[in-house]
């Protein structure tokens, strides 16, 4: 069996004609509520309108085709901690790589921002274990768990990782 040859993968900053397409991938990974989808939605949607005022995003293309995004920005009120709001990678590219390099380019730019500090925040549900397997792969650590945040019997993990210092008194205001 011969292999199927993928297409170049590009990460660029993604444009408002990929709102549809970043919808369809979070629909398509099986795992997010129907709540949950519009909150993606609207983060991506705020992060290609009005990029760095909350938020901001990045893609990854095959064939000027979105096959990933994630959304990421300041935490209010801290200094130099970032959130990663969302991560998604259409179901026919995992395990591509395309999610690594989509959180290592997220990185950098945190870093290039004066980022010391990124938060991420998962389920604990079964079907999240290659989400946290994930995690712990890129050296994310696990920092906090609370019991049964999002519905009973799914807690909310918080994965950290400290990045290079910055500036002191890089506030971010919220």
């Amino acid at each position: 069996m011969k292999a199927v040859q993928r297409a170049a993968t590009a990460l660029r900053a993604p444009s408002v004609r990929d709102v549809e397409r970043a919808r369809e991938i979070v629909e398509e990974t099986g795992v997010f509520r129907s709540d949950e989808i519009a909150i993606a939605e609207e983060v991506f949607r705020e992060a290609v309108d009005h990029p760095g005022k909350d938020y901001y995003a990045l893609g990854a293309f095959e064939d000027d085709q979105l096959v990933g995004f994630t959304c990421f920005g300041p935490t209010p009120c801290t200094v130099a901690t970032w959130d990663l709001y969302w991560i998604a990678v259409h179901p026919d590219t995992h395990r591509s790589g395309i999610g690594r390099r989509l959180m290592q380019a997220a990185e950098r730019a945190i870093q290039t921002h004066g980022g010391r500090l990124v938060v991420v925040e998962t389920a604990s549900r079964p079907d999240y274990a290659p989400t946290r397997a994930f995690y712990a792969a890129l050296d994310y650590r696990q920092a906090a768990r609370i019991s049964e945040y999002y519905a009973p019997g799914d807690d909310l993990v918080v994965y950290v990782k400290h990045l290079h210092s910055t500036p002191e008194g890089a506030v971010h205001n919220g």
